[in-house]
């Protein structure tokens, strides 16, 4: 994996690694290696560059992106690392399951963030089974590897407000689990770019023209405007 220095606004990027290792940078001057179980949560909101790198071998993970509140689309980027070891970890029925971010199940996890909502990676063996609680208005569970149901790898299911959801694994599976508050407006999304407004992603890619994202130390290359 070789990800070269990219922008993004209006977002947090969350990373987590299942196998491998890779390494951060970003133009706050962070460096952050990261292995599997830990969490990367780095929030653009104005704006940030950063380069991700794996390292020799395979590394296997997943990103996901989080919208920001209006209130934080325009906030002082951050970056936080949490080694794996800092996440609750859950017994449930038939498996595990970490908290990456957020509350469910009455345990929360240490990660900052800016609105209601909660993250979890669940590895459940055949016949186990994932509870989704009603108490966040959205709610979503995507499969990784494995079978639920007529989930298979690479299958998103979004559930209906308020019912309590239950999941069965067909076979051994790694599922994310994910949700919270809906999203205070809209949002629009153009490449590594969201906002709630469509000329803030129309300055992004003027800023990003002119350079004005600034230098991820250790990098001399960027990914161009598409």
């Amino acid at each position: 994996m070789t990800v070269l220095p990219h922008p993004h606004i209006g977002l947090s990027t969350v990373t987590y690694l299942f196998e491998g290792e890779a390494l951060h940078r970003d133009t706050l001057g962070s460096v952050q290696r990261i292995t599997p179980g830990d969490v990367n949560w780095m929030t653009a909101g104005r704006g940030i560059a950063h380069s991700e790198r794996g390292a020799t071998g395979r590394s296997y993970g997943i990103q996901i992106w989080v919208a920001l509140p209006k209130a934080h689309e325009e906030m002082a980027p951050e970056f936080t690392h949490h080694p794996a070891a800092s996440l609750p970890t859950l017994d449930i029925d038939g498996g595990t399951l970490r908290l990456v971010a957020g509350a469910l199940h009455g345990a929360r996890s240490p990660v900052k963030t800016h609105s209601p909502l909660f993250y979890a990676v669940a590895e459940v063996e055949a016949g186990g089974v994932l509870h989704l609680p009603p108490e966040h208005e959205e709610r979503g569970a995507y499969v990784v590897e494995g079978r639920v149901g007529e989930l298979t790898p690479g299958s998103l299911a979004v559930f209906r407000p308020k019912a309590d959801v239950l999941l069965r694994a067909d076979e051994p599976s790694r599922v994310l689990l994910f949700g919270g508050a809906t999203m205070d407006a809209p949002r629009h999304i153009w490449w590594n770019f969201v906002s709630s407004a469509k000329e803030r992603i129309e300055q992004a890619k003027r800023d990003l023209r002119e350079q004005k994202f600034g230098q991820v130390p250790g990098e001399t290359q960027h990914i161009p405007l598409p």
